[in-house]
């Protein structure tokens, strides 16, 4: 993969649109979520607080951490590869969400639909401050995010 360049251009998008989006986290995690289910109605059952409910479910506490985790382990990610040029997760973090994503049954394509409902998701939230650069910067440091837990993931198998 060679030298990574995440610029700090990116980073300061990165953050910037995360600062935006954690005005409203209620409603943030919810579209989040809501766009998730709507790529893939299956995931439903990969998550234990849409298992059983027919809708995404308002103010659940559960739904909100898991979608607070995703932005802001994305956006630690991006500041870690400015930094860093790789992404530096602690261990005992990584093996506990490859254990956590394996043990729920999350394959690999989950990883892209997760992608695609963040990057909708900061559509809606960003309106017309929401374009090409934010939203590679965004796929970027997501990609590599996702990749260290694949591999933790793949590691736990063996």
């Amino acid at each position: 993969m060679g030298e990574l360049v995440f610029t700090e251009k990116q980073e300061a998008l990165v953050k910037e649109s995360w600062e935006i989006l954690k005005q409203d986290i209620p409603k943030y995690s919810l579209h989040f979520f809501s766009q998730i289910l709507e790529i893939a109605p299956a995931a439903k059952g990969l998550f234990s607080f849409l298992r059983d409910s027919d809708e995404v479910p308002q103010n659940n506490p559960k739904l909100k951490a898991h979608a607070v985790k995703v932005f802001k382990m994305t956006c630690e990610t991006a500041i870690q590869l400015r930094e860093k040029g790789k992404v530096v997760v602690a261990d005992t973090t990584l093996q506990y969400l490859g254990s956590i994503h394996r043990k729920s049954g999350v394959i690999d394509p989950h990883f892209e639909v997760v992608k695609e409902a963040l990057l909708r998701t900061l559509k809606e939230g960003l309106g017309e401050r929401y374009n090409e650069e934010v939203e590679g910067a965004w796929s970027e440091a997501y990609d590599h995010l996702a990749i260290a837990i694949k591999t933790e993931m793949k590691h736990e198998e063996s």
